[in-house]
């Protein structure tokens, strides 16, 4: 259960914190260019190329925690799951009836043994 908060956690906080720091160093790296291109105009073309491919590296970090963000939300369990996972833990719900949500959310069908006999 503690494995299911710590990647609930990851996954809502990971995309902001790549996002916020990724926006800082965009800034600083535009910043600095832009100083560099004001104290030698004649050397604009080189500074813009190398301002350009370093957003463009920033950016794509931003992609992959992106990515990463679909990844492992995917591996968050549906919402009636986790709330069964979290009464069977409490003691509220019996082993049987969250196994049976589980099995529902899965899509797959569970017989009853008493019907099988």
């Amino acid at each position: 259960m503690i494995y299911l908060a710590v990647l609930a956690f990851g996954v809502t906080l990971g995309l902001p914190i790549a996002v916020i720091f990724a926006s800082t160093a965009q800034g600083k790296a535009t910043s600095t260019a832009l100083e560099g291109i004001a104290r030698q105009p004649e050397s604009s073309g080189k500074i813009q190329t190398a301002m350009i491919i370093g957003l463009a590296l920033i950016e794509s970090l931003v992609i992959y925690a992106l990515l990463m963000f679909f990844i492992l939300q995917a591996k968050l369990p549906a919402d009636e799951m986790l709330r069964g996972m979290i009464d069977a833990d409490a003691g509220n719900a019996p082993v049987e009836q969250v196994q049976e949500d589980t099995a529902k959310a899965n899509g797959v069908e569970m017989e009853d043994a008493g019907e099988n006999e």
